[in-house]
């Protein structure tokens, strides 16, 4: 079976646009993950990230 050198062409053209497209996607959500790693990094377990206000009773508000 023969196939017409414009139509291989052209499948080969879609296959590498395809390729292209699928490193783009993957170098994306790769830098989404190290942005996000590194946002989580810098709060630390157990101390406030300054996100929240803290549910304790303030030290300036006398208890009654």
């Amino acid at each position: 079976m023969l196939i017409d050198p414009g139509t291989m062409l052209a499948l080969a053209n879609d296959r590498r646009r395809e390729l292209i497209a699928e490193a783009d996607r993957e170098r994306l959500l790769t830098s989404a993950r190290r942005a996000r790693l590194a946002r989580n990094a810098l709060a630390v377990r157990g101390q406030p990230d300054g996100t929240l206000t803290s549910c304790e009773p303030s030290a300036a508000v006398p208890a009654q």
